[in-house]
């Protein structure tokens, strides 16, 4: 027996008693398993099951996935946010189809060649998939095992990462690899939270340092975070109009594919003056501000976006720049927009 093993010993019972039905837990298929972890990163497990739920139902296979259209698939993915990830899901699924047949990599190195695939879902794929003994290392398992085994190196430092790494793949139980992630994750999922967390109820609590010592809620530690950007985004709405106009965003920044209002950017929060002069330097002197409809904050990771929307007109002979799409206001639905722009024109609409 070695030294570590009462771990997987005293979790695998409270995993089997405790643990959510969930239907990618009812599943082996790669690719319902990959669609779940790539949902709930950064997400709920509340909110993220509807998504799931959807897609699922949607794109059964990575076939379907693969033949959607990139529109589509932001649509489906609205509201969750980090869209990049949804952008990578649907080129892995074209290059599953198109290179491998339609079938999975069915180890952890394999995984890792696919485009949006990281160490963590591979791993999560490999051990609950195929049983590759290979241990789950997300931000769950980062805090149980920190706090259990008292671990004081800051885990969002290089040497903090490769301790805990180290350490979850030295208890994994390799005869049972995805139940064992599962498990851990569920543990951290359910009792060890980052608040108050139910350590009366914590089948390793006998055994946990940081239980021990009074430091559960200090544990684990971190260095610092990265530093937050304030933007401000000036939106242009037509005024007057049963329409809106639309445009694409490009690649190197947020909402990458997605579609918003056009937009000028601002270093401070614009006045009606100032808003005037940078639309008549943009547009030309056809266009006329007529007044702002709303603000709004929006949080992002790494950013917050102080958005505003005006109101606009332009002179009938005014072109609209070629990248510009004007939709009606009940076909504005069609096209993914960020969770900010989605309830802006739910207002524009119930206005």
């Amino acid at each position: 027996m070695s030294s570590v093993s009462w771990f997987a010993q005293a979790l695998a019972p409270w995993y089997a008693a405790n643990r959510r039905s969930l239907p990618w837990r009812s599943t082996r298929d790669p690719y319902l398993i990959w669609l779940s972890e790539v949902i709930l990163q950064q997400t709920r497990v509340d909110q993220g099951l509807a998504y799931y739920n959807r897609f699922a139902l949607k794109y059964p296979t990575v076939h379907h996935l693969a033949a959607a259209t990139e529109d589509e698939v932001l649509k489906d993915w609205q509201g969750l946010g980090y869209y990049s990830r949804a952008r990578n899901m649907r080129a892995t699924a074209q290059r599953i189809v198109s290179e491998y047949r339609g079938v999975f990599p069915e180890d952890h190195n394999g995984l890792r060649h696919l485009k949006g695939i990281g160490p963590y879902t591979a791993a999560a794929i490999a051990s609950i998939a195929f049983n590759e003994p290979v241990a789950v290392v997300d931000g769950n398992v980062f805090r149980v095992l920190a706090r259990c085994f008292g671990i004081r190196e800051p885990i969002d430092r290089p040497a903090g990462k490769r301790l805990v790494a180290d350490l979850a793949s030295r208890l994994l139980d390799r005869k049972h690899p995805g139940e064992h992630n599962q498990a851990v994750m569920e543990l951290g999922a359910l009792v060890c939270t980052p608040k108050r967390p139910q350590c009366n109820a914590c089948p390793v609590r006998s055994r946990c340092l940081a239980y021990e010592e009074g430091v559960v809620e200090q544990l684990p530690l971190k260095v610092g975070r990265t530093k937050v950007r304030e933007r401000h985004f000036n939106y242009l709405l037509p005024h007057g109009v049963s329409a809106l106009w639309l445009v694409k965003r490009a690649a190197g920044d947020i909402w990458q594919g997605l579609y918003t209002p056009p937009m000028v950017e601002s270093d401070v929060r614009w006045g009606a003056r100032r808003m005037q002069a940078a639309l008549q330097q943009e547009l030309g002197r056809s266009w006329h501000l007529v007044g702002s409809f709303t603000e709004e904050r929006h949080v992002l990771s790494h950013q917050v976006i102080h958005a505003r929307f005006w109101w606009v007109s332009k002179a009938r002979t005014a072109r609209l720049p070629a990248d510009w799409l004007a939709c009606g206001l009940k076909d504005a639905h069609r096209y993914p927009v960020p969770r900010l722009v989605e309830r802006v024109l739910g207002e524009v609409l119930n206005s």
